[in-house]
């Protein structure tokens, strides 16, 4: 037991100090739904807070507890986790996350500045071994329009691309009972 809250006593102090005199980054979560204003009364609901950014397409929650950007959409995907992504607040923080981009290793395809998302960022993308794709962007203004999503497209492509080839199917997992 007390090497439990020893452990636990260490964790709080390296988040502590990690936090002192830093910006932090936020989580970001894209999910694709299929009916924007039902999603956006669930998600108010979920999270005690109207969205800070509405359009036909598009709704944002940007979140201090816990600290995420969460967003839905109906942009054509199946609906369910779109990508993840990191959300850094500095240029320089954002040069720390590439860095750990290329250390992660995979296909990083740099985007650059772009808009996307009805905001203007300079991002790049990343698959996941599970495939899952991240991205990782600074925001530095607003736009008008979604944007064409060029970046995340390349990224998804050279995934398929990748996993098309001599990649083994996975056996289908028998059904089974929730938990």
């Amino acid at each position: 037991m007390r090497s439990g809250h020893t452990l636990e006593t260490r964790a709080k102090a390296q988040q502590n100090s990690s936090l002192k005199g830093q910006t932090m980054k936020r989580l970001h979560v894209h999910v694709s739904v299929d009916d924007l204003s039902r999603s956006i009364g669930f998600y108010s609901a979920l999270f005690a807070n109207e969205p800070s950014v509405v359009k036909s397409d598009y709704a944002k929650w940007m979140l201090d507890d816990p600290r995420v950007n969460f967003a839905i959409s109906t942009r054509g995907r199946a609906p369910g986790l779109d990508h993840l992504g990191i959300q850094v607040e500095t240029g320089d923080e954002l040069q720390e996350v590439y860095a750990r981009l290329r250390q992660a290793g995979g296909n990083v395809i740099e985007q650059g500045q772009t808009a996307c998302c009805y905001a203007k960022s300079e991002k790049s993308w990343i698959d996941d071994p599970a495939g899952i794709a991240w991205e990782t962007f600074h925001t530095t203004g607003e736009s008008t329009d979604y944007g064409d999503g060029s970046g995340e497209n390349r990224a998804r492509v050279a995934h398929e691309q990748q996993s098309a080839c001599c990649a083994p199917q996975a056996a289908p997992k028998p059904s089974q009972a929730c938990c």
